[in-house]
């Protein structure tokens, strides 16, 4: 009898609970559609950062997250597939997103297939692939620029590497293979002048190519030695500043080089100002090491722990330099150690910081304050592209 009285006690405190929620929210919530789908702008703010996520782990699984640094919430707006050691490019023309990726017809073995993805900015939905024969397109941890744009976007560049180099120039707008130019000991492609590219030489030059109206390859020049690649070696990922591509050496000189022309110029080369506090002393490190903001400041991170060998090993401070002025403007100690920088493109610029577990820092590049932590974005946030 008391177990009865008792569960005619529960029940009747379920039914008053209930009338009381009912009271409370007389009018239920309408049911959302399934799957909701929104789209993203057609041109993303300035606050927003593409981040590679390579995912050493399970390489057929890489992908890119598109991140609002800025934001104070719901900083993760979308994401896409970047499969088996590719890369992304952002178009600041189109619409479009260009990832260059590989796939095995078994996931890890079987057929290869190389291809251009082409993504679309709002939907993020594929907008159709282009297939770039012979299976060659260079694998390895991802750099930036192993693929690039040329020719006002209508061309893109894909680095090559079997291991003998080259370059495939691809048309986007026909969705065609132009032509394959071979680079006997260069590597990566910076384009140069109106239409063409230049990469950089094991024998310490540079070679420009110009390529002409249906993408063949015209004339070339080679510059004489300046990238010291047995003492002092450069980053090959350089932060552009308008035509200018800055690039940053193993022992801490910036160099200069112009891609505006026909062919590539070295406007020379630097020292950062040195620093005490290094022990041994400061060096760039990490993997994306050098950025730049839309007035030109650059970015260079760096660790106090420099030493042969220690390019990779990243760092916990971004020196700020102008130069034009060939000063040091100030340091942002970061709060965690980083592998890679990028500024940016706002005119109150932020600097965004990743770390090996996967969260960006973000920092105010004017004060070098720091602002938030997005945290958990990637697995391996190698590289970072700020939205342009």
């Amino acid at each position: 009898m008391q177990r009865i009285a008792r569960g005619a006690a529960i029940a009747a405190l379920i039914m008053s609970t209930s009338a009381a929620g009912a009271a409370d929210f007389p009018q239920p919530l309408p049911e959302e559609p399934v799957p909701t789908v929104v789209e993203l702008p057609e041109r993303y703010p300035d606050s927003w950062v593409f981040v590679h996520d390579l995912h050493f782990n399970s390489l057929p699984d890489g992908r890119a997250a598109i991140v609002d640094v800025g934001a104070d919430h719901s900083h993760v707006r979308g994401q896409i597939p970047v499969a088996q050691f590719g890369n992304i490019l952002p178009s600041t023309t189109r619409s479009e997103i260009y990832v260059g990726e590989t796939f095995l017809s078994r996931l890890t073995r079987g057929e290869r297939t190389d291809v251009i993805t082409i993504w679309d900015t709002k939907t993020l939905a594929p907008k159709g692939e282009i297939i770039l024969p012979g299976g060659k397109r260079g694998l390895f941890v991802t750099l930036r620029n192993s693929l690039q744009l040329t020719n006002d976007e209508k061309w893109a560049l894909v680095f090559n590497f079997t291991p003998g180099s080259s370059v495939t120039v691809v048309d986007l707008e026909g969705r065609k293979i132009l032509s394959d130019i071979d680079l006997p000991g260069c590597s990566l492609v910076y384009p140069t002048g109106p239409r063409g590219f230049t990469s950089l030489c094991a024998d310490g030059t540079m070679t420009s190519i110009a390529l002409d109206a249906v993408g063949k390859a015209g004339p070339a020049a080679t510059s004489t030695a300046f990238n010291s690649v047995d003492d002092d070696p450069l980053f090959m990922t350089p932060a552009m500043v308008g035509r200018t591509g800055w690039f940053v050496s193993f022992k801490g000189n910036l160099r200069a080089i112009d891609f505006a022309g026909a062919a590539a110029k070295d406007h020379g080369s630097f020292a950062l100002p040195a620093q005490a506090g290094g022990t041994p002393e400061w060096r760039p490190g990490g993997w994306q090491v050098i950025s730049a903001d839309r007035a030109g400041l650059l970015y260079v991170l760096m660790s106090p722990k420099g030493v042969e060998g220690s390019h990779k090993d990243g760092g916990t401070e971004a020196w700020v330099i102008d130069p034009k002025a060939k000063t040091l403007v100030r340091r942002i100690a970061l709060k965690n150690h980083s592998v890679s920088i990028e500024a940016t493109q706002q005119a109150k610029p932020l600097l965004v910081a990743s770390r090996p577990d996967g969260s960006l820092d973000v920092y105010d590049a004017a004060s070098g304050a720091f602002v938030r932590t997005v945290a958990s974005v990637a697995h391996d946030p190698m590289t970072m592209t700020a939205a342009r």
